[in-house]
């Protein structure tokens, strides 16, 4: 099938950058949320993202009105009729995604396809709370969506290889690159990167360094854009903790056991930039390390 219409339900950082690279790609893009507020927010989020590339050279006045004039708020999933692909960037919470997606499909038409941006959970488990498993895909996008090249596409059990087909050459139509993973907990990018976020919070943790020697330990001595702990407090740090929890429960080894610092943080509410405090704390002019 052909993919020209694209939901996206969930319109935080995620799913706003998923909406807006679907538009510059040229397809009609639906964007939905728990209110209109929140919806509306969303929108003035690609607005000023847009702005910026128009300031930047990176493209013109039209190409940005002709993006924002693919996009429209669907305020209730009964919007999605006549969608052919719907993808879901609700918060890494299996049982939140499980519970749009059972209210979202009586809504969908017979041949539409359903995806979601989990960064961990288990393909096959989500697809199984849907009427049409072999038309579901994990599309893991990488944040920030409009910047980072790749998509992970990760198959359940009974995904048909039509679906993977149409979700692959939707992906490469973003201009995307792909790297296709097996469904296991965390699939590639974060089996790789949370854990080593995790130990470099677990070497906070037991004094080894502070936060601003080792995010400078790990840019200068790995060439690492960016420290641990700074990405994982763009990252959020509950989102995080999610995901070495998924993989701790998922795989039954100890070496993914979350860090009990990670755990206080995110107990205390301080889930990085979108808190303004986490690793470092940001409401002055330059972020300040809180350990």
């Amino acid at each position: 099938m052909q993919i020209r219409k694209v939901g996206v339900i969930g319109a935080g950082q995620m799913g706003t950058g998923i909406a807006q690279v679907c538009a510059q790609g040229g397809f009609e893009v639906g964007l939905c949320d728990v209110s209109k507020e929140r919806i509306e927010a969303g929108l003035a989020t690609i607005n000023g993202n847009l702005a910026r590339r128009v300031k930047s050279g990176k493209a013109t006045e039209a190409e940005r009105d002709a993006t924002l004039s693919r996009i429209r708020a669907v305020p209730s999933y009964e919007g999605f009729g006549d969608y052919d692909l719907v993808i879901e960037s609700a918060v890494e919470d299996e049982q939140i995604k499980r519970k749009i997606f059972q209210q979202l499909c009586p809504h969908l038409n017979a041949h539409a396809l359903l995806g979601t941006n989990t960064s961990s959970i288990s393909i096959t488990r989500l697809a199984a709370s849907t009427d049409r498993p072999e038309k579901f895909m994990g599309i893991h996008f990488m944040n920030p969506v409009p910047v980072m090249e790749l998509v992970e596409l990760i198959r359940g059990i009974a995904t048909e290889e039509q679906t993977f087909t149409a979700v692959k050459e939707f992906a490469l139509g973003l201009g995307k690159t792909i790297a296709v993973s097996e469904d296991f907990p965390a699939f590639i990018v974060n089996r790789i990167l949370l854990p080593m976020i995790n130990e470099a919070i677990y070497t906070l943790y037991e004094g080894v360094g502070g936060v601003e020697a080792i995010d400078t330990a790990m840019k200068l001595g790995a060439r690492h854009p960016m420290g641990p702990l700074e990405l994982a407090d763009f990252i959020g740090l509950d989102t995080c903790l999610a995901i070495m929890q998924v993989l701790y429960e998922g795989l039954a080894d100890s070496k993914y056991r979350p860090c009990p610092l990670l755990v206080k943080y995110v107990e205390a509410g301080w889930l990085g930039r979108k808190t303004q405090r986490g690793f470092y704390d940001y409401r002055g002019a330059t972020p300040v390390p809180t350990r």
